[in-house]
């Protein structure tokens, strides 16, 4: 993704002079000229930190249970017509097959441009960037544009049982495994390679969804259970209009490795730009030149990382079992609490991705439009305010998360001061990746090491 946003900071450099355009850079939170925000690091992570803190205490007042339960219970129902519904369910079921076919087509004779080729922009910028933002503010659309999906409904399937043992595992290292390949591959430079990968990506899926139906969709796919999960936080479920976060307070990651795929998900945005930080481009070449290949190393960073990530909330949640006190296992604590981290993830997207996302937006319209011979890109200018809108996101994300966490434990615990008590060390967890994600946003970017 960093090669696409330097190269979009070129074209918005020189375009305007060929084409008389106004047009910027796409990369993000950064200044163009690669600067950090104004506001000293110490200062953001300082108040980052103490407004989740701060927020903790604020939801600690709050423990009638009834009002608890009224808050994320609230909502009013949205008119809806079986009809319409259907159309619509249709409609976006071709618009997913008409896209995939864009992007495979597109990715193997388009041209080679990347802000021209429409794989790229309609990968990258429509569904990588903005579909996700569909689903955290509003809901998922994903099942009725996945093509996969699409396509599984008319083939006939095995009928295969599931595999209870594996739960939400193939989802996880799924998910890990396309994460890695957008960081280390040059898959926002290269549509062809591109194209290769959403090909194998559909071939698997497919046969996994033939092989195993519903189930597969539900627990095994990394892409239907990032867009689900996303959509938890959103504000509209089953033909209700509700608070954002008030689906999660019942969500329970019950198959083996859900935690996992929550802490994945969150860890991978984090990754995405922990690698354009001036410390890890500048410590990677130390580990290179001890004989190691780079994309190992970028590996090797990226699991230890997540390794990290899940490691920090496995503990929390252990000592959240202590502090309770409680007789719950660790494990079970781990899985009620984890849908809390999702607001977490959503915000820092919203963040690292909402700039890039509104500065592509008329070119991804181009290519979309006219994929075979996309018009000259335009690319929008993010005013210099823009940057205060990263920071923000994060926070907001992390303020949703604490309120869910307290909602969730007085849904869990039977007392007060154990739902109360058992927040403690969750708590502690969220202001270090509230710390973290801030950090990234912060940091000037740099042009990755060997990537």
């Amino acid at each position: 993704m960093q090669r696409l946003r330097r190269r979009v900071a070129i074209a918005g450099t020189l375009v305007p002079l060929l084409a008389g355009r106004a047009l910027a850079h796409g990369g993000g939170l950064r200044s163009e000229a690669g600067e950090a925000l104004s506001v000293p690091t110490w200062l953001v992570l300082l108040t980052g930190g103490a407004v989740v803190g701060a927020s903790f205490l604020l939801a600690s007042l709050a423990t009638d249970r009834a009002l608890v339960r009224a808050v994320h219970e609230w909502g009013v129902a949205v008119p809806t017509n079986r009809r319409v519904g259907r159309v619509l369910w249709a409609l976006g079921s071709l618009v997913g097959l008409l896209a995939v076919c864009a992007v495979v087509l597109s990715g193997l004779f388009g041209p080679p441009n990347q802000l021209r080729n429409a794989a790229i922009l309609l990968v990258w910028v429509g569904w990588w960037a903005g579909l996700p933002m569909v689903a955290y503010l509003l809901g998922d659309p994903w099942p009725a544009l996945n093509p996969v999906r699409t396509l599984a409904d008319v083939l006939p399937g095995a009928g295969l049982e599931y595999p209870e043992a594996l739960g939400a595992w193939p989802a996880t290292v799924g998910l890990l495994a396309l994460i890695w390949l957008e960081v280390v591959m040059p898959l926002a430079s290269n549509p062809r390679l591109l194209a290769l990968v959403v090909t194998c990506y559909v071939i698997v899926a497919l046969a996994g969804a033939v092989a195993f139906g519903e189930s597969w969709f539900r627990r095994a796919d990394p892409v239907e259970r990032v867009f689900r999960s996303y959509g938890k936080v959103g504000s509209l479920s089953r033909g209700r209009l509700h608070l954002p976060g008030s689906a999660l307070v019942d969500e329970r990651a019950r198959d083996p490795g859900a935690v996992a795929f929550v802490v994945a998900l969150l860890w991978g945005t984090t990754y995405d730009g922990l690698v354009g930080t001036e410390l890890v481009a500048g410590a990677i070449p130390s580990v290179v030149a001890l004989g190691v290949p780079p994309r190992v190393v970028y590996g090797l960073a990226f699991l230890a990382g997540f390794g990290v990530f899940l490691g920090a909330f496995s503990l929390a949640a252990r000592l959240a079992r202590r502090s309770a006190p409680t007789y719950e296992p660790a494990e079970r604590v781990a899985r009620r609490f984890a849908p809390a981290l999702l607001p977490i993830a959503a915000g820092y997207h919203l963040a690292h991705y909402l700039a890039y996302f509104l500065s592509l937006l008329p070119a991804l319209g181009g290519a979309a439009l006219m994929p075979w011979a996309p018009p000259d890109p335009t690319v929008l200018v993010v005013p210099g305010w823009f940057s205060a809108v990263g920071p923000l996101a994060v926070l907001v994300g992390h303020l949703l998360a604490v309120w869910v966490a307290h909602a969730v434990a007085f849904d869990f615990f039977p007392g007060r001061l154990q739902a109360i008590r058992s927040q403690y060390p969750l708590t502690a967890v969220m202001v270090l990746y509230t710390a973290v994600s801030l950090w990234v946003i912060t940091q000037p970017e740099v042009t990755p090491a060997y990537l």
